[in-house]
């Protein structure tokens, strides 16, 4: 849970409703080994042997499809094309308990470009922010050009806007299935977790996503990694890649 460097209090998510995870909506490959095994030919007399012939597909994993480079960058090896979701917002204050959600926006700048599009602009109270719906679909984005993400909220004027490209401490992460979360993401079971982040982690502290996802995770709100606040939990993105 996060507020602003303003406020001392922070926001529990508001879940409204039973939703389909999306990370089983954005599964787009097998998680296990499939095939067929067929025989040839079909009838035999006794004492002959059929022709067998296996066809086995192994599942795809991101890793073999974009190269990360710390914290953020991604990198795209082969002409691939990518759906973003919104996952959560969650820079919030509380007052007289009352909660504001503040406006936050995430960027990108893909395909060679030298400016930053936003991908999303809006509130955690936004309807498709809490289903965690696709933002941006089917993006084409080209071989060997750099991704690479930044966010920001709105209080009066934008704040600072942390980028995957920015040094230490680095605000913006990109990490994949497996990888052990930064310590600073409160634990599977920490009441400071944020609800809609918690579907994907596991108990171990690890990354549960597609293997062709990538979650990008923000700290907008502080810099010191010693305070309680900087838990990268303020904008959070899944990234799912697939072959054109």
């Amino acid at each position: 849970m996060k507020t602003s460097q303003l406020a001392a209090v922070s926001a529990a998510f508001i879940a409204v409703g039973t939703l389909v995870s999306p990370r089983a909506l954005a599964q787009t490959t097998p998680t296990i080994p499939v095939g067929n095994l067929t025989a040839y030919p079909t009838v035999v007399q006794t004492g002959t042997k059929p022709k067998l012939t296996w066809d086995i597909s192994y599942p795809s994993i991101v890793q073999n499809f974009v190269t990360i480079t710390q914290p953020g960058t991604v990198t795209p090896k082969q002409n691939l094309v990518c759906d973003v979701r919104i996952l959560g917002l969650g820079v919030t204050s509380m007052s007289n308990n009352v909660i504001t959600y503040y406006r936050t926006r995430g960027q990108w700048k893909y395909n060679g470009s030298s400016s930053w599009a936003d991908i999303y602009d809006g509130k955690q109270t936004d309807t498709i922010v809490q289903q965690q719906g696709i933002v941006k679909s089917n993006i084409a984005v080209t071989k060997d050009k750099a991704m690479n993400f930044a966010g920001q909220y709105y209080n009066s004027s934008w704040q600072t806007q942390y980028t995957s490209t920015s040094g230490l401490p680095y605000n913006v992460r990109a990490l994949v299935s497996g990888d052990v979360c930064p310590n600073n993401i409160p634990d599977y079971n920490a009441p400071s977790l944020e609800s809609f982040l918690k579907p994907y982690l596991d108990s171990a502290h690890k990354v549960k996503i597609g293997p062709m996802d990538v979650i990008i995770i923000m700290e907008l709100t502080h810099t010191d990694t010693t305070n309680i606040g900087y838990d990268l939990q303020d904008l959070v993105m899944l990234i799912t890649f697939r072959k054109p």
